[in-house]
């Protein structure tokens, strides 16, 4: 199952996140700690802003294993931006391509999906009936996590207002909900899991979702706030004594610090507003 990380704050190079951390997600893509399989080498990707040239991310996908990465080893250390995704594939719907790569992008959103939509086949055909054109059209790959990203589009487009933390949870809660109505509606009685995260370059959201009727423990989710997160012979922490500040959404932790992280419960959404307020609210389980 993949592993991300989500990065919003003061500007940091990307490789403090990618490569120093002893857990760093480069690592997990090979060794991840806190799921059975520890393997996540069906691709890799990368969104980041830069504010001062334009609100659109920048995004960089390969289908090769993040550890085999040439260019991503050399881009790391050269680039730096206060808002990082970051995604390790480990492929359970769609083939391996460049196109089922995350994090996906539309305007200036970015979003990535840990988990699984059990019964996706059954529903796609008509999810993707429900969407207009333009999101119709802008899905290029076959995951669900694409589609899922799609049906969120598609909602949050038909609002007057496209922006604001709370705007952005409430919608993706909306979402949720409208998946669930519609595996309902076609007989599928499996349950999902939802590890979800997703910004507008100023803002983060995430949730940890499980439908009724799963079975297995969910998928873990943590977050670390406070200062700027610094890195220092591959310990990473957040550093008390900056006057920066940032905040940390990941699949697993990047050190031993238990202190610095916290677990995201099960059926919990966390939002991440523009002054870096973390605030974590309970989810219905629809």
């Amino acid at each position: 199952m993949c592993r991300f990380l989500a990065y919003l704050g003061t500007p940091i190079i990307i490789d403090a996140l990618l490569y120093q951390p002893k857990n760093s997600l480069v690592n997990q893509s090979f060794h991840a700690q806190e799921i059975k399989e520890p393997l996540n080498g069906d691709g890799f990707g990368m969104g980041w802003y830069v504010p001062s040239i334009s609100k659109i991310p920048a995004v960089y996908t390969s289908p090769m294993p993040a550890w085999s990465d040439r260019n991503l080893r050399h881009l790391a250390p050269k680039v730096s931006s206060p808002c990082v995704f970051a995604h390790v594939r480990a492929s359970s719907m769609g083939s391996v391509s460049q196109l089922n790569c995350q994090p996906f992008q539309y305007e200036n959103y970015l979003f990535m999906h840990n988990g699984e939509i059990r019964g996706f086949p059954q529903i796609k055909r008509n999810l993707r009936r429900n969407l207009s054109d333009e999101i119709y059209e802008w899905i290029e790959g076959e995951t669900d996590s694409e589609h899922f990203f799609a049906l969120f589009l598609n909602r949050l487009l038909k609002k007057n207002k496209t922006s604001g933390v709370h705007f952005l949870s409430q919608t993706l809660v909306e979402t949720i909900e409208e998946l669930e109505a519609l595996k309902v509606e076609h007989g599928v009685q499996q349950a999902s899991s939802l590890n979800i995260v997703m910004t507008d370059g100023s803002s983060l959201v995430g949730v940890r979702y499980i439908s009724k009727g799963y079975e297995q423990t969910p998928p873990t989710l943590y977050y670390s706030s406070g200062k700027l997160c610094t890195c220092d012979n591959g310990i990473s922490h957040m550093d008390s004594s900056s006057c920066d500040k940032a905040v940390l959404i990941v699949s697993e932790k990047l050190t031993d610090y238990q202190d610095e992280w916290n677990e995201v419960p099960p059926n919990h959404l966390i939002e991440v507003d523009e002054p870096l307020s973390v605030s974590i609210k309970s989810l219905p389980v629809f």
